[in-house]
């Protein structure tokens, strides 16, 4: 059974639209601006899903976070499943998870929704969200807001999503506009070049294309490798030098610039060129909140009831020490290790080492030795 016909239709009757406490309207639609096709809000966008999907589920439950690690549903692995979702979040400003659940209501499948539209509504005292797609193909289904777990950014007019990104639709509309100026400028300078004129009276207008195209054959074409042309006293030919005016490298570089300030990111994070510090504030302010708000949003959604009471708990970690320099994974591994605080396999984890089987157990330096109340009470 696909997972798109598991869900049955709710009576007509007794469906009406979501009442949002700032009376909001309850039908929501993507932003139109398909931003995604725009080269500099890919590069934008690229590594903050890269970096979000280097992360790793940890839950109370080791059945779930193995399929969040391996398998979230049908169509993803794990770290294909955090990449679309960080995608989809800086493109829109939201991403919806549909939780699968068994008979039992466990849950058993985690699926990003790929709606164009979404439409709030209150039935039997409770929320729904019916999803459409822009397809054309794919009916429109019908979710329980408590199946649904939701990550959100510029989360303000809306009590059940973020606003769109239309603020940025101006400047990338500009950058496309320098571009394409650019493109037409490069074509209509190369296309005309100078003026080719008769000095005969009223030429027949096939006589006069046959001495153009001579003309363009004979001196305009790769094959005149001399670059000199001869006339005779009956043409006269003025070249024309055109000089597009076209957005400046400094121009195009703000705007580039506006973008980048837009998704927090800079060049060195779209180059990959971040080092040390950087690339560990890169991760302190961009992916572990991401991780934060995925990992809290999960977990209340997925324990509800009484499962909810107890320490149940879904965490996505990306181990900070992934950001950090070698010199300074040394640095802390030293001081770690002397206190007997790694396994031998969290040592290699961070170096990008293979686990070992023996490798979970507790490293300390030769000269640091355990101590307890009864050696201390022998040495008094």
């Amino acid at each position: 059974m696909g997972i798109l016909n598991i869900f049955r239709p709710l009576k007509a009757k007794t469906v009406s639209d979501w009442k949002e406490l700032g009376a909001y309207n309850s039908v929501f639609t993507v932003f139109n601006g398909d931003i995604y096709s725009s080269e500099t809000v890919r590069s934008c966008v690229r590594p903050l899903a890269s970096f979000s999907s280097k992360a790793e589920a940890r839950c109370s439950d080791s059945a779930l976070e193995r399929i969040l690690n391996k398998r979230p549903n049908i169509y993803m692995n794990g770290r294909a499943f955090l990449y679309k979702i960080r995608t989809r979040l800086e493109l829109y400003n939201n991403c919806f998870i549909y939780i699968q659940r068994d008979d039992r209501g466990k849950a058993i499948g985690f699926y990003p929704v790929p709606y164009s539209t979404l439409e709030a509504l209150e039935y039997a005292n409770g929320l729904f969200v019916r999803f459409s797609f822009s397809n054309g193909t794919t009916e429109p289904i019908v979710l329980p807001w408590d199946d649904l777990a939701v990550v959100r950014k510029d989360y303000n007019k809306s009590d059940l999503i973020g606003d769109d990104n239309s603020a940025i639709n101006d400047t990338i509309t500009l950058l496309k506009t320098t571009n394409e100026g650019m493109s037409n400028a490069i074509r209509s300078t190369a296309n005309l070049r100078g003026i080719l004129k008769s000095t005969k009276a009223m030429l027949h207008p096939d006589d006069i294309k046959e001495a153009k195209d001579r003309f363009v054959k004979d001196y305009l074409s790769l094959e005149n490798e001399g670059g000199i042309a001869s006339l005779d006293s009956t043409q006269e030919f003025t070249p024309i030098s055109m000089t597009p005016v076209v957005a400046t490298s400094d121009q195009r570089k703000e705007i580039r610039e506006d973008i980048f300030r837009y998704y927090n990111v800079n060049e060195d994070i779209v180059t990959c060129n971040l080092t040390g510090d950087k690339l560990e504030v890169f991760y302190e302010m961009l992916i572990e909140p991401f991780l934060v708000d995925l990992s809290t949003e999960l977990t209340s959604k997925v324990y509800t009831g009484k499962a909810g009471a107890y320490d149940n708990y879904i965490v996505y970690e990306a181990n900070k020490l992934q950001f950090a320099s070698l010199e300074k994974k040394i640095q802390v591994y030293k001081e770690v290790v002397l206190y007997g605080g790694m396994t031998i396999n969290e040592w290699r984890k961070g170096c990008n080492l293979a686990p070992l089987p023996d490798g979970d157990t507790t490293i300390m330096r030769l000269d640091a030795k355990k101590t307890n109340e009864e050696e201390i009470e022998n040495e008094d």
